[in-house]
């Protein structure tokens, strides 16, 4: 693992998603495509929470206190109750921007860490390389689904147009 890719793939992110979130009105950010997927706001406000309840500091524990447990998270629950889709996308946007500035001031501090620390979980090991390179992908998985979600918006947008000659999506 090379800590310096990994670093700039995490620093990609934030102006991905924002170029992957621009334009959109706030009933656009809101709207789902199936009842039980995400809105494009719900996805937004779960990057910035879980940049700040949980890469960030489970990383810092695993790498300086694998004696104590790991907080509790529960993400999916998140989103009902904390009521992401109501929430405001440039706010939440801007929540996230700044929640990985402060992981990547944070991580600019790392240079010397020990990437094989392991910490034992309830469901395995885990290395700290292995949590900054799941962060990074995390990104991955939903900068995927923000491509899907917008690729939807322009559907809707084109109607009744059809945008089958721009190739199998």
């Amino acid at each position: 693992m090379l800590f310096d890719n990994l670093f700039k793939e995490l620093a990609c992110g934030p102006g991905i998603i924002r170029a992957l979130v621009a334009g959109m009105t706030a009933a656009e950010a809101r709207s789902r495509p199936l009842p039980e997927s995400w809105s494009t706001l719900e996805v937004v406000c779960h990057l910035r929470d879980e940049e700040r309840e949980d890469f960030r500091p489970r990383l810092d524990l695993i790498l300086h206190r694998p004696y104590e447990l790991l907080p509790s998270i529960d993400p999916q629950s998140w989103v009902a109750d904390r009521r992401y889709n109501e929430r405001d996308l440039a706010e939440m946007l801007d929540g996230f921007v700044t929640e990985r500035a402060r992981s990547l001031d944070w991580l600019q501090g790392l240079a010397a860490a020990d990437w094989e620390a392991e910490y034992t979980t309830p469901f395995g090991s885990i290395k700290a390389g292995d949590m900054l390179a799941a962060w990074a992908a995390h990104d991955n998985l939903h900068t995927r689904q923000l491509v899907e979600l917008r690729r939807n918006r322009l559907v809707n947008l084109a109607a009744p147009y059809e945008v089958r000659y721009a190739g199998e999506w």
